[in-house]
């Protein structure tokens, strides 16, 4: 199984003491892909709160791991995205953007994602696992 990770999902695995008793939770995992979104959203936490540099470090160390890649956002990202926003929009379910852009890459590479937002719940197509 390949797993995405939500913000809140690194958030919560990361509460642990060390990294390999974070990465403990993912083991069931063959791969794990931080969207690029949710690097932007850790990155901004880390600005504003007290621990910058320790929160930056971990986050390092933890995409440094074999396993761990980060997914970007391309082309066909792009027409998953719209047909989200549309569809979502008609039913009268709209979700955050960055959570629909994070949706739209799990959608395109058939990822399981990891998150604890019930929004996601609107779009049944996701496989969702819950830490």
């Amino acid at each position: 199984m390949n797993y995405a990770l939500d913000t809140n999902a690194y958030s919560s695995i990361t509460k642990k003491k060390s990294l390999d008793e974070a990465l403990q939770q993912l083991s069931s995992a063959i791969n794990v892909y931080i969207p690029s979104i949710v690097l932007g959203e850790l990155r901004g936490g880390f600005r504003v709160g007290s621990q910058f540099q320790e929160n930056e470090t971990f986050l390092q160390r933890f995409l440094g791991r074999p396993r761990i890649s980060i997914l970007h956002i391309d082309e066909q990202t792009t027409f998953e995205y719209g047909n989200l926003f549309a569809r979502l929009r008609k039913q009268g379910t709209p979700i955050p953007t960055n959570d629909l852009w994070i949706a739209a890459l799990v959608l395109q590479h058939g990822l399981t994602l990891c998150t604890n937002d019930k929004h996601f719940d609107n779009i049944p197509e996701i496989e969702i696992f819950t830490l």
